[in-house]
């Protein structure tokens, strides 16, 4: 250690004026001591210790889910929390499996909801940061090369790395919604955050791209329009879930977020500081209430009261005795049956088995080592079902096979909830539902991209000779 390091740390010197005697009579110096071995113990960190910078004014954020539609308006604080002055939050209509269906009844629910925040926040606002769940959102990794030339690494050099990997990852139909650069190489050094003001001949960017159907988001911003609305961006769901619920070594160390919605569940697998992949299954809280809608005869309102009340995904024996009343359709005049609550039960844990299962697949198959085998996170309006918890640990919580990567892991499964944000509707567990919507905020507050998304908003050239700079700019 050098003497700059020495004496730019407060917690211990190796300077003999510096050491404080201790109970025993004895010195330390900050030392850990462990028989005749000295263990030199690190500095504390300031990466995370440095506050939030937040973005000017208030940033308005629409959460269109299967179940509900959310709309937030709020602003970053100096303390680095986040505050919503306005939220309007209402029954999703003309919205399927995250998919609009339905124009004009979106467009009416998004208004109300919309409307309902602008009415507490007491302010009106015009464009709006929108979830990524219609158009079945895909993932992909792409490692992009590109000639410097012996020179230094320039703005413009990564805007050209990144601008190659989207043209690689160009599928028609499809349009590229996010570019996450995971981490670059300058020659032969890896794992390189910022590559700008190095020297090198070649620069790799490792790229995590992902992209939606074209048609699906422009039926989206069609309705947010007519809503008179204007879309400022698109953030994928489990991406912004995780901005919410998770912490930094979370994301450093290898977590999942899977975000359990009511026409879809989605995750996010975050790592090294980045997230790694995302994927979209297309089963959710909805489809558990049309089964006990079909199973016990009755109506979907009373299938939801049913599930939310008494339903459980993991039900204890000791429930087999418990009655619940269940009313029937089809009956002139009401008509009322008895069933158990483990009858219930049996109904509701295949669909949450199956959920859970097809994510460990996608899990497994991700092909990320270790950062699919740390710890699961459970949010979404879904994951707040009874049981929830210890079902996910069997079937997700199993040691993840050992390969290549490195040992085993079993995975830890926890809840998550939104954190660093004052004044959500719900204050109590059911936070979790408001997940989305908390990193939305979160995301469209800050003054920096999280996970350095490169943004491409730049007014497209109009004259033949404008566009023959750019192409040139481009590829030169």
């Amino acid at each position: 250690m050098n003497d700059r390091a020495r004496s730019s740390s407060p917690n211990f010197s190796l300077g003999g004026r510096s050491r404080k005697k201790s109970a025993n009579g004895g010195a330390s110096s900050g030392l850990l001591m462990s028989g005749d071995d000295t263990i030199l113990p690190l500095p504390p960190s300031e990466a995370n210790k440095r506050p939030r910078v937040w973005r000017n004014g208030y940033s308005a954020v629409l959460d269109i889910g299967s179940t509900k539609i959310t709309c937030l308006i709020g602003k970053g604080e100096p303390n680095g929390n986040l505050r919503v002055i306005g939220c309007g939050w209402r029954r999703s209509d003309g919205i399927r499996n995250g998919a609009i269906t339905d124009l004009q009844k979106a467009e009416a629910a998004i208004r109300a909801t919309v409307g309902q925040a602008e009415m507490m926040a007491e302010r009106t606002v015009d464009r709006i940061v929108v979830n990524l769940s219609c158009g079945h959102p895909a993932s992909r990794l792409f490692n992009v090369r590109w000639p410097v030339g012996g020179r230094v690494v320039t703005e413009a050099d990564i805007r050209r790395v990144v601008t190659e990997g989207r043209v690689q990852a160009t599928v028609e139909g499809r349009d590229v919604v996010h570019t996450l650069p995971i981490d670059f190489t300058v020659d032969d050094t890896e794992n390189v955050a910022d590559p700008r003001g190095h020297l090198c001949e070649t620069l790799k960017a490792r790229l995590h791209i992902i992209d939606a159907a074209s048609t699906a988001l422009l039926n989206l911003e069609t309705v947010l329009s007519r809503a008179e609305l204007k879309l400022e961006a698109l953030v994928s769901s489990p991406m912004a879930s995780g901005l919410s619920v998770l912490d930094a070594d979370e994301r450093e160390l290898g977590t999942t977020v899977i975000e359990m919605g009511g026409g879809t569940t989605s995750f996010a697998v975050f790592g090294e500081g980045q997230i790694l992949h995302t994927a979209q299954i297309g089963v959710g809280g909805l489809h558990v209430t049309r089964d006990i809608a079909r199973g016990l005869s009755t109506s979907l309102e009373n299938a939801e009261r049913l599930k939310t009340v008494y339903g459980s995904a993991d039900l204890a024996s000791d429930v087999e005795d418990e009655l619940i009343t269940v009313e029937l359709l089809g009956n002139d005049v009401p008509h009322f049956e008895q069933i158990s609550r483990a009858q219930l039960g049996r109904i509701i844990r295949p669909r949450m088995e199956e959920t859970l299962e097809l994510v460990r697949e996608k899990l497994d198959g991700a092909g990320l080592g270790n950062a699919a085998s740390g710890r699961i996170v459970l949010t979404g309006g879904a994951s707040l079902l009874d049981g929830m918890r210890p079902l996910a640990e069997r079937i997700l919580g199993s040691p993840a096979a050992k390969g290549r990567h490195g040992p085993a892991f079993t995975r830890s499964v926890r809840l998550g909830r939104p954190k660093n944000i004052i004044g959500l509707p719900e204050k109590t567990a059911a936070a979790a539902g408001f997940a989305t919507a908390a990193g939305l905020l979160s995301w469209a507050a800050s003054a920096e991209r999280p996970f350095g998304d490169v943004e491409f908003r730049e007014a497209p050239p109009s004259g033949f000779l404008q566009k023959l700079v750019a192409f040139i700019r481009e590829r030169v």
